[in-house]
């Protein structure tokens, strides 16, 4: 075991270079500017390629073309460049080509992007969203694995918190299993067969080639994402077998929310936690379950009110369900405010019980 002190954007670099990524693009946008720069820095040494593009859209196509062609690939940015890269996204979607996407928002928990994208199409996209800066490492390799095993574009969901906090953490590889021979990519070889490879959006093919048609197609990717749904979720749960309350809270947001609950269950309150690791797919059964008995299930997320529609459509008794999360910016305009303070959580929490 070999100990870093590593800025988050730094290890989740780490990490991808250990799960393999040798093509990597993106465009300098705190709080995703320091993964971009260590991939810079790291990433030739590796036999590996990185471009700093033109804009997000450059990079995300780039990164798009890796994966046709078989690589290992991945991009990134807040938010605002990740809704510039969003029809790439879809694209790539539905017509299956597997990368990752590192989402490091700024200054709230975009759930809805993460979650509902802003493509085109019937697509969806798994998004794991790590706590803390070893758990992002793991995420890392994971989505890496599960975009391969998925032939689809995959999101790790992160924030300031997790990018620019430094800690201690050890990257090593990690093995998730076997996979699927990469037998569609563009790899030039035609796969011995003596015709081209394609990739379709829509599975339109040649004329001597009809392929499953537009039909056949968006039949096979509306079964896949049926599939992923039933077999990828995740979450954390404690406390909850006898909690009154459960709060729920994801990605680095959690962490707060597990310390303070914590301390209210050391109180004598009767009280646990819920923490969707994947936002997407939900784990919705999950949540009914950790919410059976429960008076008061509490949505603490950094926005307006966003898993809120999640938690309503899964919990117990949707009537239980109150948020008690809010819009807090710091004074930079580039992290979180106050809300994040263990005293103002707390209030949050016991105002509402």
């Amino acid at each position: 075991m070999t100990l870093q002190l590593l800025e988050g954007g730094a290890a989740m670099a780490e990490a991808a270079i250990a799960a393999g990524c040798r093509f990597f693009t993106g465009y300098p946008m705190s709080p995703f500017t320091g993964l971009l720069e260590e991939m810079s820095r790291r990433l030739p040494a590796a036999g590996g390629v990185c471009l700093n593009a033109e804009s997000e859209i450059e990079g995300v196509n780039m990164t798009l073309g890796a994966a046709a062609a078989g690589a290992r690939a991945a991009t990134g940015s807040c938010g605002q460049g990740i809704a510039l890269m969003q029809e790439a996204i879809a694209e790539a979607a539905l017509n299956e080509t597997p990368f990752v996407v590192f989402n490091l928002a700024r200054n709230q928990q975009d759930y809805f992007q993460a979650t509902r994208g802003g493509g085109w199409g019937d697509y969806r996209t798994i998004t794991l969203a790590p706590k803390d800066i070893p758990e992002a490492v793991e995420h890392t390799q994971l989505l890496f694995h599960l975009a391969d095993k998925h032939r689809a574009p995959v999101m790790l969901y992160g924030d300031p918190l997790l990018a620019q906090t430094r800690v201690g953490v050890d990257v090593q590889p990690l093995d998730f299993g076997p996979l699927p021979e990469k037998n569609w990519a563009l790899d030039g070889t035609g796969g011995g067969t003596g015709r081209s490879r394609q990739i379709w959006t829509w599975a339109m093919g040649k004329a001597n080639d009809p392929g499953p048609g537009p039909d056949g197609h968006w039949r096979a990717i509306a079964d896949k994402f049926d599939r992923i749904a039933a077999l990828e979720q995740r979450h954390e749960e404690s406390m909850v077998d006898d909690a009154e309350t459960v709060v729920v809270a994801f990605g680095t947001a959690a962490k707060f929310v597990e310390h303070v609950v914590e301390g209210l269950r050391a109180e004598g309150h009767r009280i646990g936690w819920f923490r969707p690791v994947t936002l997407w797919p939900f784990p919705g059964a999950a949540l009914r379950r950790a919410t059976t008995g429960a008076r008061n299930v509490l949505v603490f997320e950094l926005n307006a009110g966003q898993m809120l529609d999640d938690v309503r459509i899964h919990a117990a008794d949707r009537d239980a369900v109150r948020f008690v999360g809010g819009v807090s910016i710091a004074e930079s305009g580039l992290s979180y405010g106050p809300l994040l303070d263990a005293p103002v959580i707390r209030e949050r929490i016991l105002g509402a019980t």
